[in-house]
């Protein structure tokens, strides 16, 4: 009898011992932020989340700073199953011939972030994720950042004074459009070169966040920063379809769950690291901050949002009526 009770212990450990074996599920997030930028902070943020509500079936492998791949690169790694999220921004979606995406380039498109969220995390936001399947991809959700701004190692105060400048930009047709609509010359550039492209000259400007000024260290290569805030800046987190769709449902649920919690904490942190940013910029003294006074602001946005008419055909007028509606404020009228 006592032997039959060790044979069948013995049995149920064997049974048991594969599953205890079985492999985690890896997840590669690669980004091209800093690590201790808001998008790095998320990423990490996700990871913590999702490993402890799996219990270790799932192992998140964050890659910031371009390590494993470049703004060009990622998009196809993804689609090929190299990696399994990404964070990229939305214009970077209009090569793959999702040019919504194109519509959140658009300059004074919002007023603020809470009115930005209003879309990204509405019924809009949904439906532009939805357009993404067609390219094997999955959208997860939209981390609203804050708005761009310019740096340059020349003065900018009114849009005039970006003529004759290189302005290193996303790829995004739309944003190219509105550079040369002021004289601007918009280069295309890796986000992991910019720095360098800085220093040595190779471009005389660019255009992002805040908290890309201060993580990137911008401020040691650029003189002056102009607080335009033209333009939403956000991140589209992504991932593979066909890995997704191949989880287990009840990991899918846990990684969902853990991405919505994760969105939450990056919403609520947004503006304080943007406000933190602005400080720590400030405080190294090697770069002068303007703010455009009242009457500047609208010469800014009149220079810029001519670009609105000039894309409707390209992001879809139906797409940007519904965006002008659910913000109460059409640009065009500028």
């Amino acid at each position: 009898m006592k032997t039959a009770g060790i044979l069948c212990g013995v049995i149920l450990a064997l049974a048991a011992a594969p599953a205890l074996a079985e492999p985690p599920i890896v997840i590669k997030f690669s980004h091209v932020a800093a690590a201790d930028a808001p998008k790095g902070k998320a990423a990490e943020h996700f990871k913590k989340l999702a490993e402890e509500r799996s219990k270790g079936r799932v192992k998140v492998e964050v890659y910031p700073n371009s390590i494993l791949y470049k703004d060009k690169e990622e998009m196809e790694v993804l689609q090929l199953g190299g990696v399994q999220m990404l964070a990229p921004a939305p214009g970077k979606f209009g090569p793959l011939g999702v040019k919504e995406f194109e519509v959140l380039d658009l300059p004074y498109l919002f007023d603020n972030m809470a009115t930005a969220q209003r879309v990204t995390q509405g019924p809009i936001g949904r439906q532009l994720l939805k357009k993404l399947e067609v390219r094997g991809i999955t959208g997860l959700s939209f981390w609203d950042n804050g708005f761009r701004v310019f740096t340059s190692n020349k003065p900018i105060h009114r849009p005039s004074d970006l003529k004759g400048q290189k302005i290193r930009i996303q790829s995004s047709k739309v944003t190219e459009a509105q550079m040369r609509d002021v004289g601007a010359l918009p280069q295309v550039l890796a986000f992991g070169e910019l720095y360098m492209a800085l220093q040595t000259g190779v471009v005389d400007g660019q255009e992002n966040p805040v908290t890309h000024v201060y993580t990137q260290k911008f401020f040691e290569v650029q003189k002056y920063m102009t607080m335009t805030d033209h333009t939403y800046h956000g991140y589209v987190v992504i991932t593979n379809k066909k890995f997704w769709d191949g989880l287990p449902p009840d990991i899918r649920g846990i990684l969902e769950g853990a991405l919505k919690d994760t969105t939450g904490y990056y919403v609520a942190m947004a503006q304080q690291e943007t406000d933190e940013a602005l400080e720590a910029v400030r405080k190294t003294g090697r770069m002068e901050i303007y703010t455009p006074t009242a009457a500047e602001k609208v010469e800014w946005k009149k220079a810029f949002t001519k670009v609105h008419r000039e894309m409707e055909g390209r992001v879809g007028k139906e797409l940007l009526e519904s965006i002008y509606k659910e913000t109460g404020s059409d640009p065009r009228t500028f």
